[in-house]
């Protein structure tokens, strides 16, 4: 009798647990990191060049006129310094290069894309860095003639490029906007 009443319950509650809807397994997600959109404005401290800051950014001035741009949001910085050009623009644009390159043995590729601007006299080089490298991107500026600018992006955690890609990219258009609106003091 026991036994009865312990397979008549079990076959109810087979019953009542197995009448709903089919259990599917969920897929797996993706982390999906939204940021405003960007609003810009120049930046000028008093140096030799001025270009348009995300105002997402906190500026923060450094010695002879280097700057980093803080993104807390993102646990990010983009670290910029300026340096004049004394007769020395080969060791200049050599160094910047040779800084860039350092990351491909983490980097699963690095791209450069030239940037000309003839009319407000800038030329330099933007390189876009893909994989586990500690800097995303990085960028130099010249006139040729008086000044020399370098850029990089660093994040604040151990590089997953997985886990940084919306912010990387993000922090790369605003770096190229930098890149596009720099401009050189007329003295």
């Amino acid at each position: 009798m026991k036994n009865s009443v312990f397979i008549f319950f079990l076959i109810i509650l087979v019953c009542i647990g197995c009448g709903g809807e089919e259990v599917l397994p969920r897929p797996k997600a993706m982390l999906r990191l939204t940021f405003p959109a960007p609003e810009y404005s120049k930046w000028n401290d008093g140096c030799a060049y001025t270009f348009m800051a995300n105002t997402l950014s906190e500026p923060e001035k450094k010695e002879e006129c280097s700057m980093v741009l803080n993104y807390p949001m993102m646990k990010a910085s983009v670290f910029i310094t300026y340096k004049k050009v004394n007769n020395n623009l080969a060791t200049l644009l050599r160094d910047a290069q040779k800084l860039s390159y350092e990351h491909v043995v983490k980097a699963d590729n690095i791209i450069e894309q030239p940037y000309i601007n003839e009319q407000k006299r800038v030329y330099g080089m933007f390189y876009e860095v893909t994989g586990n490298a500690a800097s995303q991107s990085q960028f130099y500026a010249t006139d040729s003639l008086r000044h020399f600018v370098t850029g990089s992006l660093y994040f604040y955690a151990k590089p997953n490029y997985d886990s940084i890609y919306p912010a990387a990219i993000y922090l790369q258009k605003d770096i190229r906007r930098i890149l596009e609106t720099l401009e050189w003091d007329n003295d």
